[in-house]
């Protein structure tokens, strides 16, 4: 029986299970998907926001604000990349100037720090490259980039040091209340729980479904992205916003901490799990995005993405379900879900304190993480490193010059990489101009060594990503 069981595990449901892991509890995270991060964490804008946008006195407002601060902290203490560049929102017409003037009220009143509003030449002074129409700012100085799906897998792997299961491909089928708690059906079999955390992202609402009346929806959005190379990666040094719409915070440009410049999203109504691109889509962005900075180069573009976010109204749906006892919805986290997610796991815990879960601290609870990056080391650490284990001198992702001792450690850290996508999100190995065209085949060779996955069935991502054509002739497998 676990005190809690957590279902999905994007940076909500890490976050969550991070909180938890600081007290003498059983938890657990069931993911249906082959790695954590899988969904929103791993396709989004990357962008850790200030808080002048969410109306002020809902739950994203406080949770926004407290999340930036929060993500600030623990990003430092996890080692996740993090930049506080600070963002504008551009009046791009006089049409545009009391819109900007209502973020700068909501901002004071949500308690964002340092919030100004700029004239046209201030903030052409401060980005060069802006479009000439721009005659009004928002600035915002503790708005931040980040690399979301580390920042998700810090938080699960020090949740997993820290005592906490993570139960990779299951997914959950059915729910039955019991007079202890839950019984939980999977594809892996039953968990049993006192407490049950729903954090599934888009599939929020179907999993509530399962447990309680139903009581809310989620209309999944996906949004289209340019990642650009980094010859483009400094066209602009903020993060740069036009007026949003009700359609969300709209396109934007903005550099990201590994040196690129990503441009979007779009908004369309999708699926749950849509994720395709489309060059009407795509050509929209791109529209978008010049009235803003005029000058991008989009020939410089190496891939493009879309990410499903799971919208529900003005406010994160954060409560206890109705006419069950223990179940808890985390749901509804759209933008800014990424900033407020340690902040939600940190209202998640207050819940089920207040629910009357005993909360007893761990006395030696892990809170410190380190990752080598080999290219960020001066010369003398680099030699040190090489003498040290030889596997560090060997570079693998020439792009990004990822070595292979980086590699092995992410095959041998706490939540080991089941797919070339998972090395990459973990050590950044194709990740640059050739997204992994040369170093591929031989991540492929090191999860084979290293896992024993045989070359036939490794994974580019997802189950069923298979890099490797299986064909059956006279009655056996060839690949």
């Amino acid at each position: 029986m676990y005190d809690v069981l957590i279902i999905g595990c994007g940076v909500v449901g890490a976050a969550t299970a991070f909180q938890l892991s600081k007290y003498q509890l059983k938890t657990a995270v069931l993911e249906r998907e082959n790695d954590v991060a899988m969904g929103t964490t791993k396709a989004n804008s990357a962008i850790l926001h200030a808080g002048y946008d969410p109306r002020p006195g809902t739950l994203m407002a406080k949770l926004n604000v407290r999340g930036a601060a929060l993500a600030a902290e623990l990003c430092s203490a996890l080692d996740v990349p993090r930049e506080q560049v600070g963002s504008l929102v551009l009046a791009l017409s006089e049409e545009d100037l009391p819109k900007i003037q209502e973020l700068y009220r909501r901002g004071i009143a949500n308690g964002v720090p340092g919030v100004q509003l700029l004239s046209g030449e201030e903030a052409k002074a401060m980005e060069p490259n802006l479009a000439p129409e721009v005659c009004g700012a928002l600035y915002a100085p503790t708005a931040a980039i980040c690399s979301p799906w580390e920042l998700c897998l810090a938080l699960a792997e020090t949740a997993v040091r820290n005592g906490v299961e993570l139960h990779l491909e299951t997914a959950v089928q059915g729910m039955q209340q019991t007079e202890n708690g839950w019984t939980v059906q999977t594809n892996q079999g039953d968990f049993q729980a006192k407490y049950v955390i729903n954090a599934a992202g888009t599939d929020a609402a179907a999993v509530h479904d399962m447990a309680a009346p139903h009581a809310f929806d989620i209309a999944p959005s996906s949004g289209q992205y340019w990642l650009l190379d980094k010859s483009e990666g400094d066209r602009v040094s903020h993060v740069i916003f036009q007026v949003p719409s009700a359609a969300g915070k709209g396109v934007l440009v903005a550099p990201t901490v590994h040196g690129n410049l990503i441009v979007g999203p779009d908004a369309r109504a999708t699926g749950p799990h849509d994720t395709s691109v489309t060059a009407a889509g795509l050509a929209y962005v791109q529209s978008c995005a010049r009235r803003s900075v005029p000058s991008i180069d989009f020939r410089a573009n190496i891939r493009n993405f879309a990410g499903v976010r799971a919208k529900s109204g003005e406010d994160f749906i954060l409560q206890w379900a109705d006419d069950v006892r223990g179940f808890l919805d985390l749901a509804g986290t759209a933008s800014p879900g990424l900033t407020a997610a340690t902040a939600i796991g940190e209202y998640a815990v207050e819940l089920l304190q207040q629910d009357g879960l005993a909360l007893q601290p761990k006395e030696n609870f892990i809170c410190a993480r380190h990752r080598v990056r080999f290219k960020e080391l001066p010369p003398e650490d680099r030699a040190a490193l090489v003498q040290g284990n030889p596997a560090y001198g060997k570079v693998i992702c020439r792009c990004e010059t990822v070595t292979e001792g980086e590699i092995l450690d992410a095959l041998h850290g706490p939540i080991p990489p089941r797919s070339l996508d998972g090395v990459k999100r973990r050590t950044n190995a194709g990740m640059g101009r050739c997204q992994g065209g040369f170093c591929g085949p031989r991540v492929a060779e090191l999860l084979h060594r290293e896992l024993g996955i045989p070359l036939g069935e490794v994974l580019q991502d997802q189950a069923g990503s298979w890099l490797l054509r299986r064909e059956t002739k006279g009655g056996a497998a060839h690949v």
